[in-house]
């Protein structure tokens, strides 16, 4: 079985005009069934704990949208379940949710 690409995107990023942001077009909180909201320092495990839970929707079959942090490539700012209306956002400053 051949497994579909990757869904990366970033919600952000500097502009001429300063800091862009998508990030309140993530998910509509009227339709999430649930959003996890991950708070804490850097290093601390968010976007690990991020990666995990998009692996192991993506192991069940499962669509998973990874939001990349425009900053640091490497972090993730929030993971998106579209099929289960579901979203891992990472709580923290500048991504405040």
């Amino acid at each position: 079985m051949q497994s579909e690409p990757q869904v990366s995107f970033f919600l952000g990023a500097n502009a001429p005009t300063g800091f862009y942001s998508l990030y309140d077009q993530l998910i509509d909180p009227a339709q999430a069934r649930d959003i996890y909201i991950l708070k804490g320092g850097p290093g601390c495990g968010k976007s690990s704990l991020m990666r995990k839970v998009g692996k192991a929707m993506e192991e069940r079959g499962l669509q998973v949208e990874y939001i990349v942090c425009s900053g640091d490539p490497d972090s993730l700012d929030a993971v998106l379940i579209p099929e289960r209306k579901t979203a891992l956002v990472d709580g923290t400053a500048p991504h405040v949710v």
